[in-house]
């Protein structure tokens, strides 16, 4: 059976019904989202690709036994179980992310199409200088802008997730997207 064109609940689906490609396509399609937003919070190579292959293992399990219920939702609750791993890693060092200011506005006018060139090799250097920007950002920060781009959560999740107010996770974007334009004015990088 040809699976690429199915939706992530026909996926899930298949492999329910002991279709074991189907997960294989399922885990391809997100492996490298999943994988950017777990090594955006941990910045370590090593224990990010540890944290990244736990999380599929506790995701298969979850599917499994027939407790996955997030029906159309599979990228933000990947991210969400890929991210409360790095919280339990982050708990278990004792390196808890502090808690920060409230307000904020969206960082995405960084990511929109009208800020970014347009085509190939040029998009793709510009993304990757964008997120090497953010992992200067202060772990807090960096926390909100990995949920919010990569995992495309909303800020009510990002805040049920973090366990922080709305306001704080909103305050956390808008000191990032603040820091990202400063270290972009400093880095004398050109968006446009």
């Amino acid at each position: 059976m040809h699976y690429l064109q199915h939706s992530d609940a026909e996926l899930i689906h298949a492999y329910v019904h002991g279709q074991e490609r189907a997960l294989e396509v399922l885990i391809n399609r997100y492996k490298d989202k999943v994988y950017t937003s777990v090594y955006m919070l941990v910045k370590d190579k090593y224990l990010a690709e540890d944290i990244f292959q736990d999380a599929f293992l506790k995701m298969i399990k979850t599917i499994k036994e027939g407790r996955y219920a997030e029906q159309g939702k599979f990228l933000p609750w990947a991210i969400r179980v890929a991210h409360n791993l790095c919280m339990d890693h982050f708990r278990k060092t004792k390196n808890n992310i502090p808690v920060s200011m409230p307000d904020g506005q969206d960082i995405s006018v960084l990511f929109g199409a009208g800020d970014l060139v347009a085509d190939g090799i040029e998009k793709r250097q510009v993304h990757d200088c964008v997120r090497k920007l953010v992992e200067d950002l202060p772990e807090e920060q960096r926390e909100v802008v990995v949920l919010r781009i990569y995992a495309d959560l909303s800020f009510k999740e990002i805040s049920d997730l973090t366990g922080v107010s709305i306001n704080t996770a909103l305050g956390r974007m808008r000191y990032a997207l603040i820091n990202l334009r400063k270290l972009i004015t400093d880095k004398e990088l050109v968006l446009r």
